[in-house]
């Protein structure tokens, strides 16, 4: 009897166990999958039916990736039930039919990508028929409204092309909102028909355009702009893929690119253009001229014409207020509003703009530091990008709130210390946008009810000097802390399992290979231990070693024998994906010897040469810089290295350099000799012969579109 009774145990449990294992990967993860007997099976002669016309997009999207036809009364069926909420839905799978039923468009939109990937990954670019799908019942709804993405197009030029395949990348991940930021200081990106010169000419930089080259491109006039067919184009590309876009407008400030166009809207005084020869750095719209709010109106009335969301972001952000502080019909405007502080100012140019928005039926967005003057109505959305802090209390004051703070939410920040990308805001990978819950960033019961969503954004001055042709670099930054943001912008769970979480992230990797996603994958890891130097990943990947003793990368397949492991990187690679270098702890190291700063240009007052002597910190100069300006760089001893780095600019892009030039390199400091162009402002020398004394930047351009040139520490790595 006992004997029987522990097979039949035994039994369900492998039955119950069984049915676990085969209960495949989605992302985000559903709230309730159930597993039944039986497979459905998905042919040649299937069909995707809808009777609703309005779910028509939906079905001949599934269609497409499915490699079926439409038709009546097909084996796939996409149905509206009004029972459901917005964007919830249901799959019911039998092995006869496939039932798709959402709340509304978004609710069978998001029960399609979750389908989808109940199919083998070549769904994504050529699935073979027939296929087997196992009986289930999947019901999902989303915990925010609002899961959202930032792209920023105007530091870097993207095609509408290049928007339209991220769309594509986003819906996959059940991302419903794209935010366009389609103005800002270095360009103009949408066509505005009553003022077409805004895009005709601030659509491009360098040249013979007034916009100034800025991080990238700096000898070609570079850039481009959406006509308005263009932006109907994606945004019903868009709306097809459940993602409703969100045009910004950035107001008043980071408006440099119109400004150069219209120089009418700055403020009446003149600013002291010694220091940037003659080049006007202001960005900031005169808060006291009305012809200003005429031309903001024309433009505002295109665009809530243009897109048919109810939300227009109309920036609010890292205002200049210094510039109305200077200016005298803002002063007396000020004075005449009994205004004591620039925020009130700002609040005041806010609350105009919104009005315009609301005469159109239009919602404002804005940044967070918008509301600081008090005075814009609850209907705005803010947008908190400065940290949690300025997200509760943005909530906690009532407004409808997105919460993106950067340290959680910038993409465009460094994913480890090596890489590329800003580190302002942190340092972090996918991992901590997973950890991200409302109660972990400290949100009251009464703040959450006004939390919209989550929103990740990236920024794209780096982008412009990391071959902005292809979409790698986007795709390194984002992906996969995109499949992060979606899981916890979508599933309801505060619970967090990071290894598991990691295990279906690495089986979803699969579906970013054959999305064509150039993702960041984690990387080997590396140890050194009795004269062996070893390398090991869990993802599937092929890692490389990077043999800087030959100059020579090949694929890693055992331990490799050596009393020099600083001589070996490694790194990993699976299809367009790829890892940071990883290495020994000595591979990284690099020397710091005593040098010192001197320039044709003088030094910052504050900012100082000895900033970058002491390293880890940035000089700068007290002027921009013109033809003939140097920056030399001399040690106290000659420096023997494999390697050796010296840079104008910001450490994590090139901003305030020389944009043209070469070095010389002197082995006595006396002698010069000519090494090469320099490039993005930096010059690398590569196994010097004989130990450096100094090392000599020449700048060939004239200005940099700044008051300053900013100049680094030198990065030397030592000899083997």
């Amino acid at each position: 009897m006992r004997s029987r009774l522990f097979a039949a145990i035994v039994a369900m449990l492998i039955s119950i166990s069984g049915a676990v294992a085969s209960q495949p990967v989605i992302v985000p993860t559903p709230n309730k999958y159930v597993a039944k007997s039986g497979e459905f099976t998905l042919s040649s002669t299937s069909r995707v039916s809808t009777t609703d016309s309005a779910l028509k997009p939906a079905a001949s999207y599934l269609a497409d990736y499915l490699g079926v036809s439409l038709g009546e009364g097909g084996d796939i069926s996409l149905r509206i039930d009004s029972k459901l909420g917005n964007e919830e839905y249901l799959i019911d799978i039998s092995s006869d039919r496939v039932v798709i039923l959402g709340g509304d468009y978004g609710g069978v939109f998001s029960g399609i990508t979750t389908f989808m990937q109940l199919l083998p990954a070549s769904v994504y670019s050529d699935l073979q028929l027939p296929q087997t799908i196992a009986c289930s019942e999947i019901s999902d709804s989303p915990r925010f409204e609002y899961r959202g993405f930032m792209l920023d197009v105007c530091r870097t030029w993207i095609s509408k092309e290049a928007i339209m395949e991220f769309i594509d990348l986003l819906a996959y991940h059940k991302i419903n909102k794209l935010r366009l930021h389609l103005t800002d200081d270095e360009a103009w990106r949408i066509e505005i028909k009553s003022h077409p010169e805004l895009a005709q000419v601030g659509g491009f930089r360098g040249c013979d355009s007034p916009v100034w080259p800025r991080y990238g491109k700096w000898n070609e006039k570079w850039g481009g702009y959406y006509t308005q067919s263009d932006m109907r184009e994606i945004i019903e590309y868009a709306k097809v893929r459940n993602i409703e876009v969100i045009p910004e407008i950035d107001l008043p400030g980071h408006s440099l690119a119109m400004a150069s166009i219209h120089p009418e809207i700055l403020c009446n005084y003149t600013p002291n253009l010694q220091s940037s020869f003659g080049y006007d750095t202001r960005s900031a719209f005169c808060a006291s001229k009305e012809s200003n709010y005429a031309l903001i109106r024309d433009i505002l009335t295109e665009i809530c014409q243009l897109f048919d969301t109810k939300y227009i972001h109309i920036g609010g952000d890292e205002v200049e207020t210094s510039q109305w502080s200077s200016c005298p019909d803002c002063k007396a405007l000020m004075a005449r509003k009994g205004y004591t502080s620039p925020q009130q100012l700002q609040a005041y140019f806010m609350t105009r703009v919104t009005s315009m928005l609301t005469e159109q039926g239009k919602y404002a967005g804005v940044w967070n530091e918008a509301i600081d003057g008090g005075q814009l109505s609850k209907n705005t959305v803010v947008y908190g990008w400065e940290s949690v802090k300025e997200c509760r209390e943005a909530a906690a004051k009532g407004y409808k709130t997105v919460v993106m703070p950067g340290q959680y939410f910038y993409f465009d920040m460094k994913q480890s210390k090596n890489e590329p990308g800003h580190d302002w805001a942190a340092i972090f990978d996918w991992k901590k946008v997973y950890g991200v819950t409302p109660q972990a960033l400290g949100f009251t019961d009464e703040e959450q009810r006004n939390i919209w969503g989550y929103e990740a954004s990236f920024f794209s001055e780096a982008y412009a000097s990391r071959n902005p042709e292809t979409a790698d670099y986007l795709h390194y930054q984002t992906f996969p802390r995109i499949v992060a943001l979606a899981e916890i912008a979508w599933n309801s769970s505060d619970s967090r399992n990071e290894s598991e979480f990691y295990a279906k992230m690495v089986e979803h990797y699969a579906r970013l290979d054959a999305m064509g996603v150039a993702y960041r994958l984690m990387p080997p890891t590396v140890a050194y231990s009795e004269g062996k130097l070893s390398a090991k990943c869990n993802d599937g990947s092929n890692i490389y070693v990077i043999d800087e003793l030959s100059g020579k990368e090949y694929r890693y397949t055992a331990p490799i024998t050596t009393n020099k492991p600083a001589a070996y990187g490694f790194i990993s690679r699976r299809g367009k994906a790829k890892s940071p270098e990883a290495g020994h702890q000595s591979h990284f190291k690099t020397l710091t010897p005593q040098f010192t700063i001197t320039s044709s240009m003088p030094e910052h007052a504050t900012m100082t040469f000895a900033k970058a002597q002491s390293y880890g910190r940035i000089a700068r100069t007290s002027r921009s810089c013109k033809e003939g300006d140097w920056v030399q760089f001399t040690f106290a001893t000659p420096v023997e290295c494999r390697r050796m780095q010296v840079a104008t600019g910001n450490f994590q892009l090139p901003r305030f350099i020389f944009e043209d030039g070469y070095a010389e390199i002197s082995y006595d400091g006396v002698e010069f000799f000519y090494a090469g162009k320099i490039g993005n402002g930096m010059f690398v020398i590569h196994r010097p012969l004989h130990p450096i004394k100094a090392i000599r930047l020449v700048c060939t351009s004239q200005g940099n579109g700044a008051k300053f040139v900013s100049i680094q520490p030198p990065t030397i790595w030592p000899k083997f």
